[in-house]
């Protein structure tokens, strides 16, 4: 899941796809491939790992396995963005390419759902921290207590982003550091600790096992929001149509990485009866490999604040998608106001959705919170994914095939229907109740494009 990115306004459909150094951001910072791949695996690691080794370990080892599949399904995605980022290499990402191709309506909903995806991530990361601020002080006895100590951590982010963004940079390098050094201790420490009796049933759930690898991936996606930082931030990259699908590529690889090793050492330190029940699935496997509860205490707090500081550059991630879609009219002129960098109108209306849904979640009963909040994510995430994998296929099906190379074709041809699959896939695997209610989500929006497109056309005459 990734911290911040900008996804600026876009020319319509019909102007040429061409990206003029004239287009960039005057005050951004072009960067190369070392840079670029460091902001695909950075911002793809965020705050859910902390919390996602307990939400797959019901489904067993077999989770192990929803993780190499999701990786491949991850990594089609990810050349699927650098075929799009070669064709037109302006910033903005699957907003961009999905109304390129198919214009303003479809624009609109890659941006609605990738703004849902984002306040949805952010409700998701408050639960998360709960769980972890709850090895420092219990809070989870209760729900009310929970709630509002989810709601404290989600607020105080926004209330931060007010400073501008030159404070959010700060609190992301800090965060970031910290949010390391707990996963690669457990990562890599853990495999010394491993021990093979700790990982229980395979798939204990019975049933089919590929229902329960399309269910526990329908949860890691969660994990992997992020994989098209690179391709969203494509004007600010060098040499773009090279180096952001080798980015997006390398850094999806490298998360995995981390993510596999984690997650296996979590699973191979921490007793399975155990993990299912954990809230804090990284201390309870540093309390299991060194003994005690000074080592658990250390990983909470490195987590929360990571976490914490992970929901900062949501926060503003979260306006800043908003922002782009108004100044092309799409979204409610509010959304375009900034102060100090930051898009005010924005944080606040994002956060107060998520502070609702975190809510409403809570009050529900619900034993599992960021389970369902992370499902909700993987519907609307695989909407502007599975837009940019249509958008590929619209342009090979529809290009020149005389000047094209036939292998080139097929090859991406190929690429592109395993990405588009894979996101039809993950929406099969969220459940009928996370699409039930990702779907009234995305239909909302269709009354409020409505709307906005009914505002951008001339008065007409009674």
């Amino acid at each position: 899941m990734h911290t911040t990115g900008t996804v600026q306004s876009a020319p319509a459909p019909q102007e040429t796809p061409e990206a003029p150094a004239g287009n960039a951001s005057k005050h951004a910072r072009r960067f190369g491939l070392p840079v670029a791949t460091a902001l695909v695996m950075g911002n793809i690691i965020g705050g859910g790992i902390f919390l996602l080794p307990a939400s797959v370990a019901p489904f067993g080892t077999v989770s192990l396995v929803a993780f190499g599949v999701l990786t491949v399904g991850a990594i089609a995605l990810a050349l699927v963005f650098g075929r799009l980022a070669q064709r037109d290499p302006r910033t903005g990402g699957p907003y961009v390419y999905a109304r390129g191709a198919f214009g303003d309506f479809a624009g609109f909903l890659a941006a609605w759902s990738y703004w849902i995806t984002t306040w949805v991530s952010n409700a998701a990361l408050a639960v998360a921290a709960v769980g972890y601020l709850d090895v420092l002080m219990p809070v989870s006895g209760h729900r009310w207590t929970a709630c509002l100590a989810a709601l404290v951590i989600l607020w105080l982010p926004a209330i931060s982003n007010f400073a501008g963004t030159r404070y959010v940079g700060a609190v992301q390098l800090v965060s970031t550091v910290l949010k390391f050094a707990p996963l690669l201790l457990v990562a890599i420490g853990g495999l010394f600790f491993f021990d093979k009796h700790n990982l229980g049933p395979f798939h204990p759930g019975g049933g089919s096992p590929i229902g329960a690898v399309s269910a526990s991936a329908a949860l890691l996606l969660f994990s992997y929001l992020g994989v098209e930082s690179a391709a969203v931030s494509a004007g600010e990259v060098k040499d773009p149509r090279r180096n952001v699908g080798r980015a997006t590529v390398i850094g999806t690889a490298g998360a995995a990485l981390v993510y596999l090793l984690g997650t296996v050492s979590v699973f191979g330190t921490v007793a399975h009866n155990h993990l299912v029940k954990s809230t804090a699935p990284f201390s309870d496997a540093v309390n299991a490999m060194f003994g005690g509860t000074w080592g658990g205490w250390a990983v909470a707090l490195a987590a929360l604040v990571s976490m914490v500081g992970c929901l900062n550059g949501w926060t503003l991630l979260s306006a800043q998608t908003p922002y782009a879609a108004a100044q092309d009219g799409l979204f409610p002129a509010a959304f375009a106001r900034r102060k100090r960098g930051v898009p005010t109108v924005g944080v606040v209306v994002t956060t107060v959705l998520a502070s609702l849904l975190t809510v409403y979640n809570y009050m529900s009963g619900s034993g599992k919170v960021f389970d369902s909040l992370i499902l909700i994510t993987t519907f609307t995430a695989t909407v502007p994914y599975l837009l940019a994998a249509a958008a590929q296929i619209f342009h090979l099906v529809s290009g020149r095939r005389d000047q094209v190379d036939r292998a080139r074709l097929i090859r991406d041809s190929v690429i592109a229907a395993i990405a588009a699959g894979f996101s039809l896939w993950l929406v099969a695997g969220a459940g009928y109740a996370a699409v039930y209610q990702g779907v009234l989500f995305l239909f909302v929006g269709v009354v409020i494009y409505a709307v906005m497109a009914a505002r951008r056309q001339p008065q007409r005459t009674a």
